[in-house]
């Protein structure tokens, strides 16, 4: 079997570990209210790398839970990539000084590409990741609100040579539906960007989910409903790890 890098996720809405489906924040479902107890679930089951998202901060587009992120940052080991918002140099310094060691830009990195890239001149490619939403192939931004006509990997290609060596891929269609990752899709951008820390996210419903995407030689993937709903047991990541 492949390696592949896991790594849950954790979705913040007024303090909460929540999960929407599809984007939509009226499909909201709370998991817990401490997010710090999830990751620590996470860390004592072996997992190094989390996911978090400030779903409040990309609605409103700043930066508004890092206080979670500093819990979480200060309380455990865990290397912590964190989203949701950031849309200013401000935001980015807050997420750094509370606990990130890498921040995912997505909306901002297609409505103000200078600023993004002004990001990953700043702080090296190691720490700026760019989200690449995609619906149909196409860009989608703004918790994916809003569809542009911007070609999937074209666009990825296009940060590529602006510096960019990890992206985060979601196909929309997929998220929060617990119906299997777009395989076919992750595949095809690696044929034209084979040296692309690409991870995987949405979809993810199993573990052999996760198994296919290892055989498929895709880097890292990062699922959080498939854990909260009990689809996906802690224990049974640890070959993983």
């Amino acid at each position: 079997m492949g390696k592949i890098d896991i790594i849950p996720a954790i979705d913040i809405i007024d303090g909460n570990c929540v999960r929407l489906s599809q984007g939509d924040y009226n499909s909201k479902k709370v998991y817990n209210e401490d997010p710090l107890e999830v990751a620590k679930e996470f860390e004592d089951h072996g997992i190094s790398r989390l996911h978090l998202v400030d779903l409040d901060g990309a609605k409103a587009g700043q930066i508004i839970n890092y206080k979670v992120l500093e819990r979480i940052a200060s309380k455990t080991n865990l290397i912590i990539d964190f989203g949701g918002g950031l849309k200013t140099s401000e935001d980015l310094y807050i997420a750094f000084e509370s606990g990130a060691q890498m921040v995912t830009g997505g909306s901002i990195a297609v409505k103000n590409p200078k600023e993004f890239e002004g990001w990953i001149e700043k702080y090296g490619s190691n720490k700026i990741i760019l989200g690449a939403d995609a619906k149909d192939n196409k860009i989608a931004v703004t918790g994916w609100l809003e569809e542009t006509d911007q070609e999937l990997i074209p666009y990825i290609q296009a940060y590529t040579e602006k510096g960019i060596t990890k992206v985060i891929c979601t196909d929309i269609s997929k998220d929060g539906m617990l119906q299997g990752p777009a395989i076919d899709l992750y595949k095809e951008i690696l044929t034209v960007l084979p040296e692309l820390y690409l991870v995987a996210s949405g979809g993810v419903s199993n573990l052999s989910d996760i198994e296919a995407l290892a055989e498929a030689k895709i880097p890292a993937v990062i699922f959080g409903k498939a854990i909260y709903e009990g689809k996906i047991d802690l224990m049974d990541l640890e070959k993983f790890v």
